[in-house]
C-alpha cells in the first residue's frame, strides 16, 4: 500500500515538474495530463497501424516491384524512417508542448521565426488531414468488402463508400468527444490489439498450404512484368522498385502524434521522445513479419496473381488486394475473421488520428494562426479536451473524402492522392524543424538526445524526405498523362483487362503545389501581418491563476 502511495506521489511530483516545463515555454496546464508513457507510445503506434496502412497499400507493392520490395521495403523505410523519429524526438525533449512541429520551428529559427513556423504548422494541419481522410476511406472500403463477404449483392459504389466514410469519422469524432476516457483505454487496448492481431494472421497464413501458392522459398520474387502499364529493362525495374517502398513509408508516418499529446504525458521530456522511437521500431519489426506470411500465401500463377491485386468485374478497389488474398489462401471463413481483425485496428488507427489532429488544432490556435482561432482554442471544460478542434478536423477530413466522389472507377487515385497528402505533407513538416536544429548552434538539448551524434542523424533524415517526395510525386501507372478512355484499362499478366479502367494521373504533386501556393498567398497577403509565432499565455501566476478556473469548471464548483 505504501508503495502505491509512494508511486502517486511520484507521478505527482512529475506533474508538478511536467507543468513548471509548460509554463517556461509560455502555456498554462490547460489539458489534463493522464497519460503515461505507455499510452502516449499507444498513440504514435496506432497511427502508424501496420493492419492499417499495411494491410490498405499492400497493393502497391504487389503491382510494383512484387514480394521483393515488400519484404526489403520494411527494412529500408524502417531504417530511415527510425532515423527521422530520433531527429524528431531530440528536439521533442527540448520543446514537449502539443504544438510540436511548428513550436519547434518557431523556437528553432535564427530568423523568420513565424514564417517558419507557419509553413510547418500548415504542413502539418495538411499531412493530418491525409491521414485520417486515408486511413478512414480505406477503413470505409474494407468495411464494405466485409459486408460483401456476407452479401454478394452489396454494391461497393463511390457513394456507399463515401456513406460509410462520414458515418466512421462521426463514430471517430463523437468518440473523442464524449469517450475521452475510453478514447485513452481503446489506445491502450489498440497496441495490444495489433500485436496480438498481427500474430494471429502470420500464425494462419504460415500454416496454411492451399496449393500454387509461393512459399517462403520466394519470398523475393518480382512481381509480373506490366502490372501498372509500364514495361522495359533494368531502368523500369529498379523505377518500380523504388515506388514499391511506399508500402512501407505510407505506414510509417504519423509519428509525430507522440509530441501532440506531449501536454498530456506524466515526464514528457523523456516519455515522449522515446515513445516516437518506439512505435516505429516496434512498428517495423512487426510489418517485416506480417508482410512476410502474406507473401508466402501469394499464388505463383501470374494471372492468380494480377486477379489478387486487381479482382474481378465489379471489383473496384486495388486496396482490397489484401482481403483478397486471405480469402484465396484460407478461404471466405476464416477470411471474414481476418478482416474484421483489420477492421477494428483501422478503427483505432483513425481514432488515434483524430486525437493527434485535435491536439494540433487546439495548438495552432492558441497561437492565432488558424481563422476563427478563438472558437478552435476553445476546450470543454468537463473534459479538459478541444471539442470544437475535433470536429474541424473531421469536417476536413469529410471534404477530402468527397474528392472520392468524383470518380467512376478505379477508386485507388483518390486513396493514392490521400496517402500522398498524407506523407509528403507531414514529412515537409517533419523536415523543417530538423533542417533548423542542425543550423542552430545554440539549440539546447533536452534530457532525450543523440549524444552528438545529431548532424548525421539529421543530415541523412533529409535526404531521405527529399527522396520520398520525389517518390511520391512520380507516376505510378503508365501512360500516365491518361484521364478515363478505352485506352487506360489496366491489364493482367495475361494481357486481359483487369476488370476495370484506371485514371492514371498522379495528383499528390498538383495537390500539394497548390496547398504550398495558398500557404504563401495566405501569408503573404494576411499571415505576415498578424502571426507573431507562439505566444506567451500570461506570467507565471497569470497561467495558474488559468488552471485554477479550468480546475474548478471540471469539478463544478464555478
Amino acid at each position: 500500500m505504501t508503495d502505491i502511495i509512494d508511486s502517486d506521489r511520484d507521478r505527482d511530483g512529475e506533474r508538478d515538474s511536467d507543468r513548471d516545463d509548460l509554463h517556461s515555454l509560455g502555456y498554462a496546464q490547460e489539458l489534463r495530463r493522464g497519460l503515461g508513457g505507455f499510452s502516449n507510445f499507444a498513440i504514435s503506434f496506432s497511427i502508424i497501424s501496420i493492419l492499417a496502412g499495411g494491410m490498405t497499400s499492400y497493393w502497391l507493392g504487389m503491382v510494383t516491384g512484387g514480394p521483393r520490395v515488400i519484404m526489403i521495403g520494411w527494412v529500408v523505410v524502417g531504417f530511415f524512417a527510425l532515423l527521422v523519429g530520433m531527429a524528431m524526438g531530440e528536439i521533442c525533449s527540448a520543446y514537449p508542448t502539443a504544438g510540436g512541429l511548428y513550436y519547434w520551428s518557431a523556437k528553432l529559427a535564427r530568423k523568420n521565426g513565424p514564417r517558419w513556423a507557419w509553413f510547418t504548422g500548415w504542413f502539418n494541419l495538411l499531412g493530418q488531414i491525409g491521414v485520417i481522410a486515408s486511413v478512414d476511406y480505406a477503413l470505409s472500403i474494407f468495411i464494405g468488402y466485409f459486408v460483401r463477404m456476407f452479401d454478394d449483392t452489396f454494391q461497393l459504389t463511390s457513394w456507399t463508400i463515401f456513406f460509410i466514410y462520414l458515418g466512421v469519422l462521426a463514430a471517430h469524432g463523437l468518440l473523442n468527444t464524449f469517450g475521452v476516457q475510453l478514447v485513452r483505454i481503446l489506445g491502450d487496448v489498440s497496441v495490444w490489439w495489433h500485436v496480438v492481431g498481427v500474430g494471429i494472421i502470420f500464425a494462419i497464413l504460415m500454416f496454411s498450404s492451399k496449393p500454387g501458392q509461393r512459399g517462403l522459398s520466394h519470398l523475393f520474387d518480382s512481381a509480373p512484368p506490366g502490372l501498372t502499364g509500364w514495361t522495359g529493362g533494368t531502368f523500369v525495374t529498379i523505377y518500380l522498385f523504388a515506388l514499391g517502398l511506399l508500402l512501407a513509408q505510407y505506414t510509417i508516418t504519423g509519428f509525430d502524434a507522440s509530441a501532440h499529446v506531449s501536454e498530456e504525458t506524466v515526464g514528457a521530456r523523456t516519455e515522449a521522445p522515446k515513445a516516437i522511437v518506439r512505435a516505429i521500431y516496434v512498428s517495423a519489426i512487426a510489418g517485416l513479419l506480417l508482410n512476410l506470411a502474406m507473401n508466402k500465401v501469394l499464388p505463383k500463377d501470374p494471372a492468380a496473381y494480377s486477379a489478387v491485386a486487381f479482382g474481378g468485374p465489379g471489383e473496384n478497389f486495388l486496396v482490397n488486394a489484401a482481403p483478397r488474398l486471405l480469402s484465396s489462401a484460407v478461404g471466405d471463413a476464416t477470411a471474414k475473421f481476418l478482416v474484421l481483425i483489420c477492421i477494428v485496428a483501422q478503427f483505432f488507427c483513425g481514432m488515434a488520428s483524430v486525437t493527434a489532429n485535435s491536439r494540433m488544432i487546439y495548438a495552432f490556435s492558441r497561437d492565432g494562426a488558424l481563422p476563427g482561432s478563438k472558437l478552435w482554442h476553445k476546450i470543454n471544460p468537463k473534459t479538459r479536451t478541444p471539442t470544437n478542434s475535433i470536429w474541424l478536423g473531421v469536417v476536413l477530413s469529410a471534404i477530402v473524402g468527397a474528392l472520392s466522389l468524383y470518380q467512376k472507377s478505379g477508386y485507388s487515385t483518390a486513396f493514392f492522392a490521400m496517402t500522398g497528402i498524407c506523407v509528403i505533407g507531414l514529412y515537409i513538416a517533419y523536415a523543417i524543424p530538423i533542417y533548423l536544429r542542425l543550423t542552430n548552434p545554440e539549440f539546447k538539448t533536452g534530457p532525450w538526445h543523440l549524444k552528438g551524434y545529431h548532424k548525421l542523424v539529421g543530415w541523412t533524415s533529409l535526404i531521405w524526405i527529399a527522396f520520398i517526395t520525389i517518390l511520391f510525386f512520380a507516376p505510378l501507372f503508365w501512360p500516365f498523362w491518361r484521364f478515363w478512355g478505352k485506352d487506360n484499362a489496366i491489364l493482367n499478366a495475361d494481357g486481359t483487362t483487369a476488370g476495370f479502367k484506371q485514371n492514371n494521373v498522379n495528383f499528390t504533386a498538383p495537390l500539394i503545389i497548390s496547398a504550398a501556393l495558398l500557404f504563401w498567398l495566405y501569408w503573404a497577403m494576411s499571415g505576415r501581418k498578424w502571426f507573431k509565432g507562439p505566444k506567451v499565455m500570461g506570467t507565471p501566476e497569470e497561467l495558474r491563476a488559468i488552471e485554477r478556473e479550468l480546475d474548478a469548471l471540471e469539478h463544478g464548483n464555478l
